[in-house]
């Protein structure tokens, strides 16, 4: 039964105008061009055949969660078909013997996939098609997909924790839009609520995946132990908290409606993401672990370019919330603030902030 759509459904920016994901998701194409190589390593060495042998089975599906507008997933789309393709060959099978590939594009029902699909590359080696609805739940028939790929979407809830607004509970996030910087008991609330989604993604996935067969995520992700306010995102996370503060000092926007927005973003240490793994027992673990997401900093941090990013991403949410008419003032006092703390930032794109995993389904 396929699931219903989450109450959590921000989809980025869509488009193609100066505030789309389309013009500002370089950084997170940087960061996951970073560790596709190994992804496509695991691919190419482990991926056997004869468990998907060409003339039994024509077409090899993959899918990609999360997509957004592109054109990040094309890229790791046409990389993925091209290592599959090359596996292939390396292992006898003719140029004329391989499959053909279909590509899935998932993301929520609210997405643009209409710039998605305008802007689909026109010599693609894949049949595409888009699959509305939340990856939390089901989205395709069993043993359908033969690889399955997500990259910075994974981070975002279903929901949010209700003892985040909750002025009796300990958890109670007043002043904050995250747990960055708040006490224990926030940070437990949003682990929980990770928890919780994540074992509904894997149960999905365990059951939609053929086995032997691949999913590979990349996210954020942060070292046990290590405050997420040493993160660049906690960071990030941390001026947009000062910057709503200074909104609400202007009287732009009401202490209660700022006590009652929270962000619903987590990022998992790759201890939490072993034991949930585990818990489910539906996958073998071939890669997990911390990388770097070596974003393409030169020189003075481009203070503007971060905050097109943050607007990009984080705009729907907030809009929705707020309202549209903060928006244009709520960034420019970003954009300012990112600019007084270059510094910071720069010394926080040292730690392995970035979550890798490629598991590989186990045989129903």
């Amino acid at each position: 039964m396929a699931g219903k759509e989450h109450p959590c459904s921000f989809p980025m920016n869509g488009g193609d105008g100066p505030n789309s994901y389309t013009l500002n998701s370089s950084f997170q194409r940087s960061a996951a061009d970073s560790t596709r190589a190994k992804i496509v390593e695991v691919i190419m060495e482990r991926l056997d055949h004869t468990e998907f042998p060409p003339t039994a089975a024509k077409v090899f599906a993959i899918a990609d969660l999360g997509c957004s507008v592109g054109p990040n997933t094309f890229f790791a789309v046409e990389e993925f078909v091209r290592s599959v393709q090359e596996t292939y060959l390396s292992q006898g099978i003719s140029s004329s013997g391989l499959p053909q590939f279909q590509a899935f594009f998932n993301d929520q029902v609210n997405n643009d996939f209409n710039t998605l699909f305008v802007s689909l590359p026109p010599d693609r080696s894949y049949f595409a098609a888009g699959v509305p609805g939340s990856f939390h739940g089901r989205l395709f028939p069993d043993s359908s997909l033969h690889f399955v790929h997500s990259s910075y979407a994974l981070h975002w809830l279903s929901k949010l924790p209700e003892e985040l607004l909750d002025p009796n509970s300990p958890a109670f996030n007043k002043g904050r839009v995250h747990y960055t910087g708040g006490p224990d008991e926030v940070r437990k609330a949003y682990e929980t609520q990770f928890a919780i989604d994540m074992a509904a993604f894997l149960r999905a996935r365990s059951k939609e995946i053929l086995g032997g067969g691949f999913l590979a995520v990349i996210m954020p992700g942060i070292p046990a132990g290590v405050p997420h306010s040493s993160v660049p995102a906690g960071l990030m996370y941390e001026i947009l908290d000062n910057c709503l503060l200074d909104m609400v000092n202007e009287g732009i926007i009401g202490e209660a409606e700022l006590d009652s927005f929270n962000l619903p973003v987590y990022s998992p240490t790759p201890e939490e993401m072993a034991q949930l793994i585990k818990e489910d027992g539906g996958f073998d673990i071939e890669i997990l672990e911390l990388t770097k997401p070596e974003p393409k900093l030169s020189g003075p941090i481009p203070s503007q370019a971060l905050t097109m990013h943050m607007r990009a991403g984080m705009e729907g949410v907030i809009s929705r919330h707020f309202g549209k008419d903060i928006i244009d003032r709520l960034f420019d006092l970003y954009f300012c603030k990112t600019e007084e703390q270059t510094d910071r930032i720069r010394s926080l794109t040292l730690p392995s902030s970035q979550l890798l995993m490629v598991l590989k389904c186990k045989q129903h």
